[in-house]
């Protein structure tokens, strides 16, 4: 059983949880505690993301996976006034059991001070049939406790709803998320380790292939081998792909970067999920990308030749995630391409530069693009996120549920499919009309209605890219991928 102790006053008794593994995984000295965990926040990079719904965060021994955990922690600080609640959800490494396992304590102790339960969110919780009880389980269990310190350290003041993960489902894990979900003043952490005791080069290509599927939402695809907090982070992956989030991998290093050897490592990842309605690039990542999408078709023009893609992985997180976008091509306010990607599937960078050059070369609609045309060219990008499926049973429900000026919308019945930017509801601003249109761009009629049809909502990230100042440099993709074959116009 973990360490509990009874706290009583004239009107209250509490039950507080001794810090468990103070001393061993962090150091159980408030000021030493304090002064490292500082340490790891400041060190971090600033991403660009502020208001993360949901982060996941290593839980080895600071020394090794502390300046990773700083950098997910780190993106709390602009939301630190709003969060008051705080779910965290961990796997067991002590003690088997079935479901899920919160503890009987009220509160939590770390070096640095005492965190109040949330027993109001924990009784809700009673309604996910295997969540229960289970004190055994918290018996030295680190995977929840060691983020206990970064937390209080960012956040003003703060409720726990500890969650600790057994033999599980994602699905169960989704449901507990569900019920206290909440708004802004929520923040669900998700405690996770990557690939465990693999030579380091092995870890690594492990790791980027898991930090892949992660920011591509395939939760499903993960196992343990992956990541010891697998089903905690496929469930918030689940929540992802319900509420339109968009996941982006901040920093993925294992203990051989920190504090360990080469030969035998863990990964650790920091990830950090946003509304994907609500997200934006910085404006030096949205430079970059404006610039390479001018570059890419400057080189194009002048060698006749697809342009390279970056042989080395962007340095920015939010440029190295797998990302759909659209790049659309304007000449005086007139369409002069526009062709993206519908599935995520390359880093954010890479099909930016593919899609400019495919947008001024490949889009049947026009003919290549010439220098004289490229002095006058407008670029616009846009980021999308997931497509989500809309479930209708009519016409008229369907456009009932389109949202104008939000919803990007995809459409297919059988071998026909077309696709809208949420930017063309600029040019058609009644949904009928915006419904009617798509068909007729996928060759139905506008009136069309088949029980076969299927829709699919999506939103995005709209920029206008500034054009750089006139350069020489140069910035070989395979034409045909049938991910990059959409026209949105």
């Amino acid at each position: 059983m973990p360490r509990l102790t009874i706290m009583a006053n004239e009107t209250d008794i509490q039950i507080v949880r001794a810090p468990q593994v103070a001393g061993y995984f962090y150091p159980d000295d408030t000021k030493r505690c304090a002064t490292m965990v500082e340490a790891d926040l400041a060190a971090a990079a600033d991403i660009g993301i502020s208001h993360p719904k949901i982060i996941v965060a290593p839980h080895a021994g600071y020394i090794y996976s502390g300046p990773i955990a700083g950098t997910a922690y780190r993106t709390l600080e602009d939301s630190a006034d709003t969060i008051s609640r705080v779910v965290l959800v961990g796997p067991a490494h002590h003690v088997p059991f079935e479901g899920l396992a919160t503890s009987s304590a009220d509160a939590w102790e770390t070096p640095l001070g005492t965190v109040p339960i949330d027993r109001q969110s924990i009784r809700k919780l009673q309604a996910v049939e295997c969540f229960h009880v289970c004190d055994k389980g918290y018996a030295n269990e680190h995977s929840l406790e060691v983020h206990i310190p970064f937390l209080q350290t960012v956040l003003k003041s703060f409720s726990l709803v500890p969650i600790l993960v057994g033999n599980a489902t994602a699905d169960a894990i989704s449901q507990a998320l569900d019920i206290i979900w909440g708004g802004p003043e929520t923040l669900i952490v998700i405690s996770s380790d990557l690939s465990h005791f693999h030579e380091v080069n092995t870890a690594r290509a492990h790791d980027t292939k898991t930090r892949h599927e992660i920011e591509m939402l395939k939760g499903e695809s993960l196992t343990g081998r992956d990541a010891c907090g697998y089903r905690g982070i496929a469930a918030a992956l689940k929540q992802a792909r319900k509420r339109d989030l968009r996941v982006t991998a901040l920093d993925v290093r294992n203990s051989a970067d920190t504090a360990g050897t080469p030969d035998r490592v863990v990964g650790y990842g920091a990830f950090a999920m946003e509304y994907a309605a609500d997200a934006h690039l910085c404006a030096a990542d949205r430079t970059t990308l404006a610039n390479a999408a001018y570059r890419a078709l400057e080189e194009a023009i002048a060698t006749g030749k697809p342009p390279a893609l970056p042989a080395e992985t962007p340095s920015s997180p939010a440029l190295a995630a797998i990302r759909a976008t659209f790049v659309t091509l304007t000449i005086g306010g007139h369409l002069r391409g526009c062709i993206g990607s519908v599935a995520p599937h390359r880093p954010l960078l890479d099909d930016v530069i593919a899609n400019a050059y495919r947008a001024g070369f490949a889009d049947r609609r026009f003919s290549p693009l010439t220098m004289d045309e490229l002095s006058r060219l407008d670029i616009d990008i846009s980021i999308l996120s997931h497509l989500r499926p809309i479930t209708f049973e009519s016409d008229r429900d369907l456009i009932a549920q389109l949202r104008p000026d939000i919803d990007g919308l995809v459409i297919e019945d059988g071998d026909r499919k077309a696709l809208f930017l949420p930017s063309v509801w600029k040019s058609l601003p009644e949904a009928d009309s915006f419904l009617a249109r798509l068909k007729a761009k996928a060759g139905l009629p506008p009136s069309h209605w088949s029980d076969s049809l299927r829709a699919y909502r999506f939103t995005a990230e709209y920029f206008e890219a500034a054009r750089p100042a006139p350069t020489t440099a140069t910035p070989q993709i395979a034409a045909g991928d049938p991910a990059e074959t959409a026209h949105s116009l």
